[in-house]
């Protein structure tokens, strides 16, 4: 299993937009793929789980990937999270 924290450092959070685009990029991997926050876990899959957790600023988050392509699942979520400004 890989694992990797963030600290979501964009204003608004994870607001739709990137919600979106994390989920798509999580979509692309066959591993199961969660993220986790304040003790709730969601599949990264579900933009309605990703949205339900209310993300806000500041806020720490860990994303684990289990299956055959989970290095590269979490690779390709922390490139989103980058990309997005939701993580230095």
């Amino acid at each position: 299993m890989e694992k990797k924290e963030f600290n979501v450092i964009a204003e608004t959070g994870i607001h739709a937009r990137p919600a979106t685009l994390l989920v798509q990029t999580a979509s692309k991997f066959a591993s199961d793929i969660n993220l986790e926050y304040k003790g709730k876990s969601v599949n990264l899959k579900s933009i309605m789980g990703v949205m339900s957790l209310g993300v806000g600023q500041g806020a720490d988050v860990v994303i684990t990937a289990e299956g055959d392509d989970e290095k590269e699942a979490i690779e390709a979520v922390a490139e989103t999270m980058k990309n997005e400004g939701l993580s230095a």
